[in-house]
């Protein structure tokens, strides 16, 4: 597969390796409603944040959406557009591969880009999330109006690149049928059933291909015998084509004046199966610049962001996407639109800004939402309010310049990592118990921090026979039927290595053996 090359690739493609696992820290003051919903607003450099988020959310989060700067040599009021392109290629390389990690098995990414950068983002994407990945390019008529005052054309749609994480095992959901949709259906002889419109009766295969598909059909009115062209058959065999006739599928005419029948589709049927999303999104289906602009006004009329999103525009991404609950992730959140939109559609989401106006903008948004605001889309979902956000900042990072573990980590951050280092999967423990889980036929257990209860060689980080007990007692109580090896992370064992190979242990030491995973 063609490559793209650049000044700084070969040290942009380990980006990611070499970023520190940070802490994160939340801020209270600044957290908002019901604590418990899983929501959390980050605010940090977006590469360290979704570094610190792999050891908890890895292969987790359903829909990815992002809106990174475009490389428009041009600046904005609240971050710096005006990157050259090797340092905008060398800036999404990294953070293109943690969003990968972070992406479930039947998730997807969706890219906005314009034409600046948008053909360069779809080479290093095939690159990263593989070529056979790439679902489409939706185009988003952004703007109603021509700009009279374009030296060359003017502008007036943006790109949305998607990816699949794994495009055999991922599926659009369809969307609600638009009412111009509808108006071709019509119920010329007063059917039960309702609205229909007629479909070909034929299809494009020749009698050569198709024999079973070419024979005479009668027309009940005249009684003649009809055929199809020899450059086409009927859509249906003869059996099939019975059963049409006593389902009273079949249309001639008002007398039987068509030479050839047509297929009756009724509009029940065509408006429960939805209507499969294209790629061409007009600005007056999902909104367009002014819409965005138009409600950054109502949330904050005194300092309104630059260039936000409208809702409708994430509504309809998130609706193919996801389903009420599924975790949505956006590490460019901007004015906090993506959240907004996730909060109001049941979804929980993680929104990560560097930018101050994480506390300005996205904060106070969210904030306005759990109270009910009426902007956007909250009309039309009938948002009433409720829900709740936390509030993170990064702390310091995880593991010191050697990749040892900080001594003063606390279990549980200590436990995700190990787990994650093991398993390349994230932990979802509570830190209550020295058994982490379960993972690919072995267990895995960290005795630190006192888990046992006290800090005595006998009843804490220690490996030793009574430990040993504490821990099988605690993997039969989650796992009654496991009985394979285990990994032990401590302090030191106790053991020796005969009874440690006897009882089908692998001892790892705290500090040193817990590595940062690259």
């Amino acid at each position: 597969m063609p490559i793209l090359h650049w000044l700084t690739r070969d040290n942009d493609i380990r980006g990611a390796q070499d970023v520190p696992y940070r802490l994160l820290e939340e801020d209270a003051s600044l957290s908002h409603g019901e604590p418990e919903t899983g929501n959390m607003l980050l605010q940090g450099d977006n590469l360290e944040a979704l570094k610190a988020l792999l050891p908890f959310y890895a292969g987790q989060v359903k829909c990815i959406y992002i809106d990174p700067p475009y490389n428009t040599r041009s600046a904005f009021e609240h971050y710096d557009d005006n990157l050259e392109h090797t340092q905008w290629l060398a800036m999404m390389w990294p953070r293109l591969e943690l969003l990968r990690d972070l992406l479930a098995e039947d998730g997807s990414i969706w890219v906005s880009i314009d034409d600046n950068e948008a053909h360069y983002l779809k080479v290093i994407m095939d690159e990263v999330f593989g070529r056979k990945n790439f679902i489409a390019n939706v185009v988003w008529q952004k703007k109603y109006s021509p700009a009279n005052d374009a030296v060359w054309l003017s502008d007036n749609h943006d790109h949305i690149l998607i990816f699949a994480k794994n495009k055999n095992g991922w599926r659009p959901q369809k969307l609600a049928r638009a009412e111009s949709a509808n108006k071709a259906y019509k119920n010329l002889d007063s059917d039960p059933r309702g609205l229909w419109k007629s479909g070909d009766y034929t299809c494009n295969k020749n009698a050569d291909e198709r024999p079973n598909l070419y024979y005479p059909i009668t027309n009940p009115f005249t009684g003649a015998q009809v055929w199809p062209k020899r450059t086409a058959v009927w859509r249906f065999n003869p059996a099939a084509h019975e059963k049409n006739v006593r389902d009273n599928l079949i249309w001639w005419g008002k007398n039987g004046e068509n030479t050839v029948p047509a297929f009756k589709r009724f509009l029940s049927e065509v408006v429960e199966e939805g209507a499969v999303p294209q790629t061409i999104w007009t600005w007056n289906e999902v909104g367009h610049t002014q819409d965005g602009r138009k409600e950054q006004l109502q949330l904050t009329p005194e300092d309104p962001f630059g260039t936000p999103k409208p809702e409708r525009l994430l509504e309809r991404i998130l609706h193919i996407t996801t389903n009420p609950g599924d975790l949505v992730l956006d590490s460019f959140l901007g004015s906090g639109t993506t959240a907004a939109v996730a909060h109001k559609m049941g979804r929980r989401y993680i929104g990560i800004e560097m930018g101050d106006h994480a506390v300005t903008h996205c904060a106070p948004r969210l904030n306005k939402v759990i109270e009910g605001e009426q902007g956007g889309i909250s009309q039309s979902l009938n948002w009433q309010g409720g829900g709740g956000f936390r509030f993170y900042r990064l702390g310091p990072p995880v593991f010191d310049e050697n990749g040892h573990i900080r001594g003063d980590i606390r279990f549980p951050t200590l436990a995700a990592h190990v787990w994650f280092s093991e398993t390349n999967t994230p932990w979802s423990g509570k830190g209550k118990s020295p058994c982490l889980g379960v993972h690919g036929g072995r267990a895995y257990a960290l005795l630190y921090n006192g888990i046992l209860g006290d800090k005595r060689p006998d009843g804490g980080n220690v490996l030793t026979r009574g430990t040993l007990q504490l821990i099988r007692e605690a993997i039969a109580k989650k796992h009654p039927a496991f009985d394979g090896p285990l990994t032990i992370y401590g302090e030191q064992s106790r053991l020796g290595s005969a009874g440690l190979e006897r009882e089908g242990i692998t001892f790892k030491q705290t500090p040193y053996d817990v590595k940062a995973r690259r």
